[in-house]
């Protein structure tokens, strides 16, 4: 018998793998059947969270067969939709938005509401990710009964607001949410896009915010129905009474809404709640406001036309891009506009024209 060699690489034993801590789980993984359009619009109209969450992960999808299922499953929807109140809310980072949704939600939720909030969580622009966090800073209300949040990348859209947000809307209102609340990442383009989709726009700022208010754009002051002054609590007290006299003045300087409201200025603290009713309270009356004298009807009829032309706008950029002509020449036009043998405006000439030609 051949001896063994004590110089050979000897492999010890591995460890046993232990048994599963879960007896009911199958070795065999098993692909999640695909729901039928039937059964997304039946669990969204039961309001059934998951349902609607897997549907919302759709409008966000990527891949063309969510595309479609996603509009097939909007359109079958929008009959279900119940009347709601959409606000969107805004500020500069660390004024404290998720901690003024917990408590602004609370008191929602307690005079009987359904409450649906949209959090725009910024992305990377180096990998895309997002922390989507929204749900940890929300402890409480993340798991009302009445509540649903959907924090959503941003992605590369306008000012880091999701392309799909208005159809989530669509989709929430279907499963009974009467109340929703938009959160935005910051000030800055984000905001326009936001305007164009809620009643309400509330905008938050700290106390102190002198200097800040002129750092804002002027448009965003003027597309505030209501500036709170948040964290007026504490030593900061003094300074946002201050801070609200200040807002006010700047309010007066701007033309009248065509919606006949009157722009307010508040203070409030979402660790104290002071404050938190009265904004809620401001809310209602303008929404009570504008149904009296036609705004809020003829508004949203007015924000449908604009997402009808924004739809245009992104389907004709999509199909563009996408198609194959489009993609063999696109190289070479970018590599003489680069280089200065092509002007830009020449070379998208050239590219339109290829696109409808062909």
């Amino acid at each position: 018998m051949k001896k063994k060699d004590p110089k050979a690489l000897h492999i010890q034993k591995g460890v046993v793998s232990p048994s599963s801590i879960n007896p009911n789980l199958s070795k065999k993984r098993w692909k999640r059947k695909q729901r039928s359009v039937e059964e997304y619009v039946k669990g969204i109209k039961e309001g059934n969270r998951v349902v609607l969450s897997q549907a919302i992960t759709l409008i966000e999808s990527q891949r063309s067969s969510h595309q479609e299922l996603a509009e097939q499953i909007i359109e079958q929807c929008l009959p279900f939709a119940v009347p709601s109140i959409r606000i969107g809310i805004t500020g500069t980072p660390g004024v404290g938005k998720s901690t003024f949704i917990e408590a602004f939600g609370q008191e929602i939720v307690n005079q009987g509401h359904k409450l649906a909030v949209l959090a725009i969580d910024p992305s990377s622009q180096v990998n895309q990710g997002s922390i989507l966090g929204d749900k940890t800073r929300m402890q409480e209300l993340s798991v009302h009964p009445s509540v649903f949040i959907r924090p959503s990348p941003a992605g590369d859209s306008l000012g880091g607001v999701a392309r799909k947000t208005r159809e989530s809307i669509a989709l929430c209102e279907a499963a009974g949410y009467d109340v929703i609340l938009v959160e935005t990442v910051g000030v800055g383009q984000s905001e326009v896009a936001v305007h164009s989709m809620v009643d309400f726009f509330l905008l938050l700022l700290l106390p102190n915010s002198g200097d800040e208010l002129q750092g804002i754009k002027r448009g965003i002051m003027e597309m505030a129905d209501l500036i709170a002054i948040n964290k007026a609590d504490g030593n900061a007290l003094n300074s946002a009474k201050i801070a609200r006299k200040q807002c006010a003045n700047a309010l007066h300087l701007f033309p009248p809404k065509t919606s006949g409201w009157i722009a307010q200025s508040k203070i409030c603290s979402a660790l104290t709640k002071v404050g938190i009713p009265e904004i809620w309270e401001s809310i209602q009356q303008y929404n009570q406001q504008t149904t009296q004298n036609g705004y809020y009807e003829s508004h949203r009829a007015a924000q449908a036309e604009y997402w009808l032309h924004e739809s245009i706008v992104y389907q004709l950029k999509e199909r563009f891009f996408k198609h194959p002509h489009i993609q063999e020449k696109l190289h070479e036009i970018e590599g003489q506009v680069k280089e200065g043998s092509l002007s830009p405006f020449k070379g998208s000439e050239l590219l339109l024209k290829l696109f409808f030609d062909k």
